[in-house]
């Protein structure tokens, strides 16, 4: 075990001095830098779920929420597929062993591989899992709550599971698949505004979404993560905050199947989250995983195919991931 830890360790540092010396010059080419908080919020579907708890939990300095749509707890699958596909997703007797989760957990902390689990106490979760998901059994979601309430005030946990959805991002618009099926794109039109409900609880009080989004998509480069996620994420940028107003940033973690290459821009476009950034000046940064011969539908690593310690700090996604942010933010 402590073998395995120190060699990651010396991949994901040397992960890291490459993606430092590249980022410079492509976050010059994406355009202006961003005037953003340093606080930072997450959410994300599926794989996205699991993933954004990954992020939220390995950089809990910098992000003070999460919103979990489908998933499971951290490191469920604990670097093992067949787990994975057993435990935590769609089996009827799906059961996360929480008490060799938070073994392995306290462990990357003793070797500060994770921050101090105390950081999260005063962070916001709003999970969601519908009580009709195949996909992700409603137990699995059942787990990711018990971990939460372990880690953060009972006040500032809010949980549904009350809506009979299945396995997507559920919406109030009409542009969705039915509410009572999983299908590519894996958004619906369930007369429910989760884009919203989710914004409101990790940020407080919000201003109504807009009508039509009027902000610019931007193309941000991904080629640190080598061949671990696509070459190219995004980022919606309102009008305001391209003009230098401050603005505060929230990472979206597509599901399964969700990424650019396998649904266009429906994910970047169709869960309400752009029209709800307009009017309360919020960048939504869209990274994107990729399909490959060892993760063919695209999901980002909760099972652990990008390599043993992937829950950690210095795992290579979410490594990529805090360098999108920095190509997007203006410091001093």
């Amino acid at each position: 075990m402590r073998h395995r830890l120190i060699k990651t360790t010396l991949l994901s540092s040397k992960l890291l001095m490459l993606a430092l010396a590249i980022s410079p010059a492509n976050a010059a080419a994406n355009g202006n830098k961003l005037r953003l908080a340093d606080e930072i919020t997450v959410s994300g579907i599926s794989s996205g779920a699991y993933m954004a708890v990954q992020f939220h939990v390995a950089f809990s300095a910098q992000v003070q929420g999460a919103a979990l749509i489908a998933g499971g707890p951290l490191y469920c699958a604990q670097n093992n597929l067949a787990t994975a596909l057993t435990h935590c997703l769609g089996k009827a007797d799906a059961n996360p062993n929480l008490k060799a989760i938070n073994t392995y957990v306290h462990e990357l902390v003793q070797a500060q591989l994770l921050p101090d689990l105390t950081q999260l106490q005063d962070d916001k979760v709003w999970i969601f899992h519908g009580s009709a998901d195949t996909t992700v059994k409603p137990e699995v979601g059942k787990a990711l709550v018990n971990q939460y309430q372990q880690w953060i005030k009972p006040a500032h946990l809010k949980v549904v599971t009350d809506k009979p959805f299945a396995h997507h991002f559920p919406t109030d618009n009409n542009t969705g698949t039915a509410c009572d099926v999983s299908e590519p794109p894996f958004i619906a039109n369930c007369s429910y505004d989760a884009a919203g409900e989710l914004l409101q609880h990790l940020l407080g009080p919000i201003a109504p979404k807009v009508d039509n989004s009027t902000g610019n998509m931007r193309e941000l480069t991904q080629s640190q993560a080598g061949n671990l996620m696509a070459k190219t994420g995004y980022a919606y940028v309102p009008q305001r905050c391209n003009a230098g107003v401050p603005c505060r940033l929230h990472i979206s973690f597509h599901g399964c199947k969700q990424h650019v290459a396998a649904v266009g821009d429906a994910y970047l476009t169709q869960t309400g989250l752009n029209e709800y950034a307009d009017s309360n000046d919020l960048v939504i940064l869209y990274p994107q995983a990729a399909a490959s011969a060892f993760n063919p539908h695209g999901c980002w690593d909760w099972w652990g195919y990008t390599g043993d310690h992937y829950i950690s700090k210095q795992a290579p996604q979410l490594q990529a991931v805090m360098l999108l942010v920095e190509q997007l933010s203006a410091k001093p």
